[in-house]
């Protein structure tokens, strides 16, 4: 056995001198001290030898073990501080590195989004979410849509089956939180929708909306105009006018759409609002008394307000842009253009 422990010993050191890379150091190494390594095999053999030789014989191995893996330590370190001379004669280490010439950020739409999530917040209202796939009732039926409105067509919305469909705007959270809930209550609820509809400039078939809603005793149209210009005086910056022109919506009853002063004219007549110097932001109304009934509200004791607002379209208006796909696109020339200005 010692004739075999001197020759294995004589093998393992001629193997490591010669070897050039870590890469052939690491072979040598699974052949020796691997799991199934020739010195790992010969230690494992002990027990099959005489009693009285196993002392001296498992000595003798673990001595050979405690070599080689020095010297295969010694030549490790060699060969790494030589790799590292090579390099330091090509670059210098020491030269400060390049900056990175981007960095992470949020996409201009969530940014958006939770700016104006901030400002509700510090108007007193908490935040609400629901499920993007909404049974049909809570899209319309709830929101007292007729069986027969346009809306409903598969034209216009996407459906999964007879029940499911994807959500074509967030109120159908209102009404969850209204079952859930009982008033006085302040929410708003920011989320995706969809909709079946031709993408152009303007219009996207998936987009950001943020909705809101406020149920108490005797709230009146006149919160709901304070509510929103308190928004935009904060949004937008400075003391901005906006009107209410009369709408329709199945939910709310009056409905309005609510107008802002131009950001690009001040009210003038520019290209942005063409020419009548006003911008629509959003749609609103007092919530309709069938919708208070479905979710077990008395209409007779409580009133209340909802309003709806796209996200992109708000984003659009903050920066002048023009064309709703950039945000989709993903091209980082675009979206670089933001960073720090949300």
């Amino acid at each position: 056995m010692q004739q075999t422990i001197d020759h294995l010993r004589a093998e393992a050191h001629r193997l490591i001198e010669k070897a050039a890379s870590l890469e052939e150091l690491e072979k040598i190494r699974v052949k020796l001290l691997g799991r199934k390594g020739e010195i790992t095999h010969l230690l494992r053999s002990v027990k099959d030898t005489a009693p009285a030789e196993r002392p001296q014989l498992g000595a003798l191995l673990n001595q050979l073990k405690v070599e080689i893996t020095a010297t295969l330590e010694e030549k490790i370190n060699s060969l790494s501080a030589a790799a590292r001379a090579s390099v330091t004669r090509k670059w210098d280490l020491t030269l400060p590195g390049n900056p990175p010439s981007t960095f992470g950020a949020l996409h201009p739409l969530i940014a958006v989004l939770e700016e104006i999530c901030d400002i509700f917040y510090g108007m007193g209202y908490s935040r609400g979410d629901g499920p993007d796939v909404e049974l049909d009732y809570y899209n319309f039926t709830a929101l007292n849509f007729p069986d027969d409105h346009p809306s409903r067509d598969i034209q216009d919305t996407f459906y999964i089956n007879e029940k499911l469909c994807l959500r074509t705007q967030t109120s159908p959270v209102q009404v969850r939180t209204m079952e859930r809930l009982k008033p006085p209550l302040a929410y708003i609820f920011p989320g995706r929708v969809y909709r079946n509809e031709s993408v152009d400039a303007s219009h996207m078939a998936e987009f950001f909306q943020i909705e809101g809603l406020c149920v108490d005793h005797a709230i009146s149209l006149a919160d709901l105009r304070d509510t929103v210009h308190q928004f935009v005086r904060i949004f937008f910056g400075g003391e901005r006018a906006i009107r209410f022109r009369p709408h329709y919506f199945p939910f709310t009853e009056p409905s309005v759409e609510v107008d802002m002063q131009c950001v690009g004219c001040h009210g003038a007549g520019c290209g942005i609002c063409q020419q009548t110097g006003w911008l629509e932001i959003m749609g609103a109304g007092m919530v309709h008394p069938n919708v208070f009934q479905g979710v077990g509200y008395d209409p007779d004791a409580y009133t209340g307000f909802a309003f709806g607002m796209g996200i992109d379209r708000i984003t659009m208006l903050r920066f002048g842009i023009t064309d709703i796909r950039l945000f989709y696109e993903n091209d980082l020339r675009f979206l670089y253009q933001f960073r720090g200005a949300v």
